[in-house]
């Protein structure tokens, strides 16, 4: 009878690891790996600007203030009649209503304002994979596709974990590598060799 109460037991165990599994798939996340501390997750939040990034700013019926601009060195982007604006760290939203506000400083009169981001800063992949180098990135980017990008894994490479460093860290996290490890923009990744 225990053998049977122990097989019942296992298949319901199973049964609800299964359906947990299903119910998170729609989320992306980084899942840490740390021996010596509990699994985190790191979800795929909203995007931030940073250097590197290509904008499209359209101030709506004032053609000469709209048009392409590059997140520079500094973090801002240069505009006519407004001069700097710092981009780095604020959503797209945010800095539409930050142009917005100070272009309604004494220049316009409340004028709308959007920002679209059109070229996201590049991702970088190294280590055992088939070309390491310099990728673009896209929404939804998965360490999996940027490896597939990359040509794919080497036969030395270990495809368990992955190394990020984020943009702004000063040292690189390990990962598990599953089909949910989101890649950041700017992200460096480490795809290491094996140990056999």
């Amino acid at each position: 009878m225990s053998l049977l109460r122990s097989a019942i037991l296992t298949t319901m165990i199973a049964i609800f690891m299964f359906v947990t599994a299903c119910q998170s798939g729609g989320t992306a996340t980084r899942q840490v790996v740390d021996d010596s501390a509990p699994t985190q997750a790191q979800t795929n939040t909203a995007y931030t600007l940073g250097t590197g990034d290509k904008l499209r700013i359209n101030v709506f019926g004032q053609p000469e203030l709209s048009g392409q601009f590059v997140v520079d060195g500094t973090g801002a982007i240069s505009l006519p009649l407004i001069g700097q604006v710092v981009a780095t760290g604020s959503s797209s939203q945010e800095l539409e209503t930050t142009i917005a506000e100070k272009l309604a400083d004494g220049f316009l009169l409340e004028p709308r304002v959007s920002v679209e981001v059109t070229n996201y800063r590049p991702f970088y992949i190294l280590g055992e994979v088939g070309r390491p180098g310099e990728y673009p990135f896209n929404s939804g980017l998965t360490v999996l596709n940027a490896v597939a990008a990359a040509g794919g894994f080497t036969y030395r490479a270990n495809k368990k974990i992955v190394y990020i460093k984020s943009v702004g860290a000063d040292q690189e996290v390990k990962y598990e590598l599953n089909t949910n490890t989101v890649v950041k923009p700017g992200d460096t990744l480490r795809i290491s060799e094996r140990i056999f």
